[in-house]
């Protein structure tokens, strides 16, 4: 799998990091140790620390890129190389808080995935996340259109899988978890400049694995075939901008 580009996805910098300020946001007390799982650039460990200055947080990812990045930008904070979907018995029971920004859709099987995650909370703590749950809008029905279509299909052996649930779904995960749960759910409408800035912002996201698998040419043709569809979907307003709606589903569990 290609690895993570830290300096394409902070392209979107505000975009990506405002659903952590509202997720952090929504978290009380005054939390001691803190974790923030698939942490990327930093920017999410970052909102934590703003908003509880003397807690000691630790961010974690397993893209080295991402982790480079985030020391460098953050040489205050601690970050760690790990793999969520690994063995992490030994920061059982650790940490206040728990939190997670837009990382969980990358893996499978949330109704294992999720109580291995909460056995890191401490009693009283919680679990924090944020997972996009954006699979009915028009860019993700379109790239699993164009890359399943007769053209394109035999270049992806490999199907992406989606770990993203229901609301439902979630809402029975979290009720077997704890009787202490909380679930809402925001659509961001991001005002974009244009069809190829949605492009970008999907290339270090969505389109990451799909272009790695191609040849530049090929590549550059693919993004060309998901360009002509997508100038049908999300029209200009008066202005010349696009509306990019984002829905992201939030979870607050505590222990």
């Amino acid at each position: 799998m290609a690895d993570w580009n830290s300096e394409l996805y902070l392209k979107f910098k505000e975009q990506r990091t405002q659903p952590a300020i509202d997720l952090a946001a929504r978290l009380s007390g005054c939390p001691g140790e803190m974790i923030d799982l698939g942490c990327g650039p930093g920017n999410s460990t970052r909102v934590l620390k703003n908003r509880f200055p003397k807690a000691y947080i630790v961010g974690a990812d397993s893209s080295e890129n991402m982790i480079e990045k985030a020391r460098r930008d953050n040489p205050d904070l601690d970050f760690i190389i790990l793999d969520i979907a690994g063995d992490m018995s030994e920061l059982r029971g650790k940490f206040d808080v728990v939190f997670s920004n837009a990382c969980l859709q990358w893996l499978p099987n949330h109704a294992e995935l999720l109580p291995r995650i909460f056995m890191l909370v401490r009693k009283g703590g919680a679990l924090a996340a944020q997972i996009p749950m954006n699979y009915d809008e028009p860019i993700h029905k379109i790239i699993a259109r164009i890359s399943e279509n007769e053209k394109w299909g035999a270049k992806f052996p490999e199907k992406r899988i989606f770990g993203t649930l229901t609301q439902s779904e979630y809402f029975d995960i979290l009720s077997g978890m704890t009787d202490d749960f909380e679930i809402w759910q925001t659509t961001y409408c991001h005002r974009m400049p244009s069809i190829e800035s949605i492009i970008e912002w999907y290339r270090s996201t969505g389109l990451r694995t799909y272009l790695a698998a191609l040849s530049e040419e090929d590549g550059a043709e693919f993004i060309a075939d998901i360009t002509a569809e997508l100038e049908k979907e999300y029209p200009k307003q008066k202005n010349g901008e696009i509306i990019f709606r984002f829905p992201r589903f939030f979870f607050i569990a505590k222990k």
